[in-house]
């Protein structure tokens, strides 16, 4: 058992990265606990030490020398063991000194003297202002009086710790040798927890491999390697069917520490899900020339996102679908079909919302800017698509801007701030000089190229 023991520990110990000390007291803790419930009396500090290599312990009662000077003596109950005689006596004499107390008591609020309560009150400030920390009282679990320990050890001082060695009884050997069997279990599942959850801590915002272990009720459960995460409903794509068995890749939104262990939240719904896929798969974004400055997702059917090239002869939007639409047709293919519009970002307002609401086209934007709404002028042939269907295409569009955008058709009277015409490089792709407009998964197999320029 010794052996085993051992072995367990230094597994502990090169495994979970906790030292042989930590591990070596917390056993030794969880047998003071056990003998101290079996064996010790009340006023015993049990410590034990724990030989692993041979499974022997010793038990001591542990107790530290104080100075009774500067404790407050413990108090003594004794009305608690009473004769018969004074238990019939102690009710006359306790009426008596109630009496006593209530006369003088009365004699007090009759006459009550002013000078004295002058003087009551200036000595209650006196000892208020003397703010002296009041003394702590004597335990006897953990204290020893002075006197007491020069009868154990004779050279004594104040501050040693004295330690009694108590017998240690042969049932003692079998539950001591027990109980490290189990810290060491318990303290092996503790430090597999602690890693799991310092691992996933740092692994928030990827996106991991898993396959699916369970669905309990509208939870899916999926096997990560170390764990087990969950996908709860809200973090599902609707219209995806989940089974067991089947190979999924999840976003890593959360980590938490419960008393079940690491609860690890994973997501397939969440926009920075689309976000990280741009990631793997365009290195202009891994590189950081590209930026990813906003995203709208409604998961399983639209995904809107803003990115600016940070150079100029970059385009930020051919590097991102790719050539032939090879980029952004994996990212489409592992997010089940959903479509994706890759829009430029912009810092003009007006611009970015025009950008924002393609593949319509915008006559032009009028902007209230006290409000943040703004206020889309399309034409009629024009309209259902910058609404889009259930109003989709302008519901990401504001989510993507920021912006309360509303769409109207070309000539109806609009009332607020000044309207301003769109810029045609946002209208049109025909005219020379002009940057790529906003390309959508719609169009992405029309377009033959669209690498990054030269």
């Amino acid at each position: 058992m010794s052996s085993d023991i051992v072995k367990a520990i230094k597994q502990i110990c090169s495994e979970k990265n906790i030292s042989y000390e930590s591990v070596l007291e917390t056993i030794e803790a969880a047998m003071a606990v056990a003998y101290r419930k079996e064996f010790g009396l009340k006023n015993q500090n049990i410590k034990v030490n724990f030989h692993p290599e041979t499974g022997q312990s010793e038990v001591y009662d542990e107790k530290t020398v104080v100075d009774m000077n500067t404790l407050e003596p413990l108090e003594e109950k004794s009305p608690q063991v009473t004769s018969p005689a004074e238990s019939v006596s102690q009710p006359q004499e306790a009426t008596k000194v109630k009496i006593k107390a209530e006369k003088k008591n009365m004699k007090a609020e009759a006459a009550p003297s002013e000078g004295d309560a002058a003087q009551k009150q200036e000595q209650e400030q006196e000892q208020e202002g003397e703010g002296e920390e009041p003394k702590r009282k004597f335990n006897p679990k953990t204290d020893i009086s002075l006197e007491d320990a020069l009868l154990i050890k004779t050279d004594a001082v104040i501050g040693d710790v004295i330690r009694t060695k108590l017998d240690v009884a042969a049932t003692f050997g079998r539950m001591a040798a027990q109980t490290a069997k189990q810290v060491v279990i318990q303290k092996l599942r503790e430090a597999e927890r602690d890693q799991i959850l310092q691992d996933f801590e740092s692994r928030i915002g990827e996106i991991v491999s898993g396959i699916v272990q369970r669905i309990e009720g509208k939870n899916i459960l999926i096997d990560i390697g170390k764990t087990v995460a969950l996908m709860p409903s809200q973090e599902q794509v609707p219209y995806e069917n989940y089974r067991p068995g089947q190979k999924l890749r999840i976003y890593i939104v959360s980590v938490q520490k419960t008393n079940k262990g690491p609860e690890i939240v994973v997501s397939r719904a969440h926009p920075n899900m689309v976000a990280k896929l741009f990631f793997t798969e365009v290195p202009e974004i891994e590189s950081g020339v590209i930026e990813i400055k906003s995203i709208a997702r409604e998961a399983g059917s639209r995904t809107k996102i803003a990115v600016q090239s940070l150079e100029d002869n970059i385009d930020p939007i051919g590097s991102c679908v790719g050539q032939r639409g090879s980029r952004v047709q994996t990212v489409i293919s592992e997010l089940g079909g959903e479509k994706i519009d890759i829009v430029e970002w912009s810092d003009d307002p007006v611009r970015f919302i025009i950008h924002a609401l393609s593949p319509a086209k915008i006559l032009s934007v009028k902007l209230d800017e006290k409000h943040k709404a703004a206020l889309a002028e399309v034409k009629e042939d024009q309209l259902s698509l910058a609404i889009g269907k259930a109003g989709q295409n302008v519901r990401l569009a504001s989510k993507l801007t920021g912006w309360k955008i509303d769409i109207i058709k070309e000539g109806k009277p609009a009332q607020g701030a000044t309207t301003q015409k769109a810029p045609e490089y946002g209208v049109t792709q025909k005219e020379e000089g002009v940057k790529t407009p906003p390309i959508t998964s719609d169009a992405v197999s029309d377009t033959d190229d669209t690498t990054p320029k030269a």
